[in-house]
């Protein structure tokens, strides 16, 4: 994460950012501390503000912007930024919030308007019905929701945007391999991630998730997914075995049981569904972290890799954007 600086100087750091989060904590030795996730539209970074004092430092919450200064510093081989002093912004520092916020790299109604699109020439006249309605129904959350509250794809427009990608790598796929399902796969990677709507508990304004709902705690996407598509095939006639195929592949898209799945995918669309949707995540991971050291660094530890650093070869320019339109 690059702060939007103000002032660099003796290698303290001070500018404005975005909470994402923040949490008073108690220290071993007593007395509080600021606990806090600090973003803008580079990155975020894990903050500390020791010796915290409400009285003296003032509350601070989620989806405000502040003005910090402080020094980055390492901690277990993760940059953390360690706050000296800490205000909310005023109306005085002429600061918009959307300038702070990561965003998708395409227009959300852009990208919403090309899945529909796409389900509404399926050929399956059952799947079209429960995607396109499917869509509809959720057009408006879907327009800022990010696709993570960590990791991949955890922007404003981010779902769309990693649903997107999916379906771009789905349509190849199904051309180089003619006996896939198209509509089947298709359906499946549009609909796979549909229950991060009630998984995540996210900021309008921002388009970033603050935490998980407690249904997101005790069901999950997979689950809740499956248990949407069910309801919503019996509302709208689509037959059992067709509403039975896409509930299997959003129970089954992460894979192995590890990762949260009630089983491994059991045929070959629901395969291709879970492979698709690991690649676009680590692609993601891997572009974004990156981007972020120069040609010849190693990126930090990266979680969704194993704990693996990545080497920055420097043969060609990554920038973690993918291309999804022709004009791109």
């Amino acid at each position: 994460m690059n702060f939007q600086i103000i002032n660099n100087t003796n290698n303290t750091e001070e500018g404005f950012c975005l909470i994402k989060s923040v949490e008073v904590k108690k220290m071993q030795k007593g007395g509080e501390y600021l606990d806090l996730i600090l973003a803008d539209k580079s990155g975020e970074i894990s903050a500390k503000k020791w010796d915290y004092s409400q009285l003296k430092d003032g509350v601070f919450e989620a989806d405000t912007i502040v003005k910090v200064r402080g020094v980055t510093t390492e901690y277990k081989g993760t940059p953390q930024f360690r706050i000296d002093r800490m205000r909310t912004a005023n109306e005085s520092d002429g600061i918009d919030i959307n300038d702070f916020v990561p965003s998708a790299d395409f227009e959300p109604e852009d990208m919403y308007n090309e899945l529909y699109c796409i389900a509404q020439n399926f050929k399956d006249s059952e799947l079209k019905t429960l995607v396109t309605n499917i869509l509809e129904e959720n057009k408006e959350k879907l327009l800022f929701w990010p696709a993570a509250y960590r990791l991949h794809h955890a922007l404003k427009g981010g779902l769309l945007y990693h649903t997107l990608s999916i379906v771009r790598m789905a349509q190849r796929t199904s051309e180089i391999y003619p006996y896939v399902d198209s509509d089947l796969l298709l359906s499946g990677a549009i609909l796979h991630d549909i229950a991060k709507l009630d998984e995540y508990d996210v900021a309008e304004q921002t388009g970033i998730a603050k935490g998980y709902t407690v249904e997101g705690n005790l069901i999950g996407h997979l689950v809740k997914g499956a248990m949407y598509i069910h309801e919503k095939s019996k509302q709208l006639n689509i037959s059992e075995h067709t509403a039975m195929l896409i509930e299997h592949m959003l129970i089954s898209h992460h894979g192995e049981p590890d990762f949260g799945c009630a089983c491994r995918p059991m045929f070959i669309e629901a395969e291709l569904l879970s492979m698709l949707d690991t690649l676009d995540a680590k692609m993601y991971e891997m572009a974004e972290n990156i981007s972020q050291v120069e040609q010849g660094e190693f990126t930090q530890r990266l979680w969704a890799l194993d704990n693996r650093k990545l080497y920055n070869h420097g043969r060609t320019e990554v920038k973690p954007r993918a291309s999804l339109f022709e004009e791109d």
